[in-house]
């Protein structure tokens, strides 16, 4: 008697809106596979349902995912494949996943992407803001004490950022973001990405604060917000913080020149502002 192979686990990217953009694999997966672990059965019903699929469904949403893990790992370990989804987009980016991944691939079960549609990328794509380096910060906390709190630890980030906002929020969230980042900096308000009434709106914070409180049709849908990081002289200006972290570990090991022009490219600074921080450390570093 020989025992069942190992079962895969298949992490499906899905619709954020236009159902057209469900891959020729995706849907193929979600057709031959033995379940689907939804967030939403009823919602993942409606896209099974426009595409004639008739796999078996199982809930697998914020409140029963630790619960629900040890018998999707045990399923998997009888031989059963799974196709991982959420309402939209790509499962475990702000959404359930996370511990039926990290429980497979602790049970060293496969895991294999089915990549597709992502709100995120999605909007950093179109937003023309640089995309070199940039950093997902999800949702912030819905509280305004907690949100600011997070902001300003954010206040020196020198990568583009792009954040998840509930529509009925998005008003005081771009009124803090313009209150700790300044009027000036660049950002984007993108809404109902791939649906109908898709929209993008780039310009300052304090331009995009304003009409987030005159238009009330942001304050619908959903929306990812995405802001340009700090500019190079805020992320150097504390004396300190990221770019002297960097320096000193650098200027221990090479010439100056050199480790401020490697220096600059870590911290995305410009060169001669790292090159005359470089020249301060040194003449502050005590002598051996």
């Amino acid at each position: 008697m020989t025992n069942n192979p190992i079962g895969r686990l298949y992490v499906v990217a899905t619709p954020i809106g236009n159902l057209g953009d469900l891959s020729p694999r995706a849907r193929e997966v979600l057709q031959t596979c033995s379940l689907i672990a939804a967030e939403d059965t009823r919602h993942t019903g409606l896209l099974l349902r426009h595409f004639g699929i008739a796999t078996p469904m199982l809930s697998l949403h914020d409140h029963n995912e630790q619960r629900r893990t040890p018998e999707l790992i045990a399923r998997l370990q009888g031989g059963a494949t799974v196709a991982l989804v959420s309402d939209a987009g790509t499962p475990a980016i702000s959404d359930p996943g996370f511990g039926l991944v990290s429980g497979a691939a602790a049970a060293a079960i496969e895991i294999i992407a089915v990549p597709g549609p992502c709100a995120a990328l999605a909007a950093l794509s179109i937003a023309g803001l640089p995309t070199d380096r940039f950093c997902f910060e999800g949702f912030l906390p819905a509280r305004g004490a907690a949100r600011r709190a997070r902001l300003q630890l954010l206040s020196g980030e020198p990568r583009t950022m792009v954040f998840y906002e509930s529509p009925h929020r998005v008003a005081d969230m771009l009124q803090d973001c313009t209150a700790v980042f300044g009027p000036e900096r660049a950002a984007s308000i993108a809404r109902e990405l791939t649906k109908l009434h898709e929209c993008c709106h780039r310009g300052a914070l304090g331009e995009l604060s304003l009409r987030a409180r005159e238009d009330a049709n942001l304050a619908r849908g959903e929306i990812v917000v995405v802001i340009g990081g700090a500019p190079a002289t805020a992320a150097a200006a504390d004396g300190g913080g990221e770019l002297d972290r960097v320096l000193k570990l650098l200027l221990a090991e090479m010439p100056l020149k050199q480790a401020a022009q490697l220096a600059a490219q870590i911290v995305a600074v410009r060169g001669n502002e790292a090159y005359k921080r470089a020249l301060k450390l040194r003449e502050e570093a005590p002598p051996h």
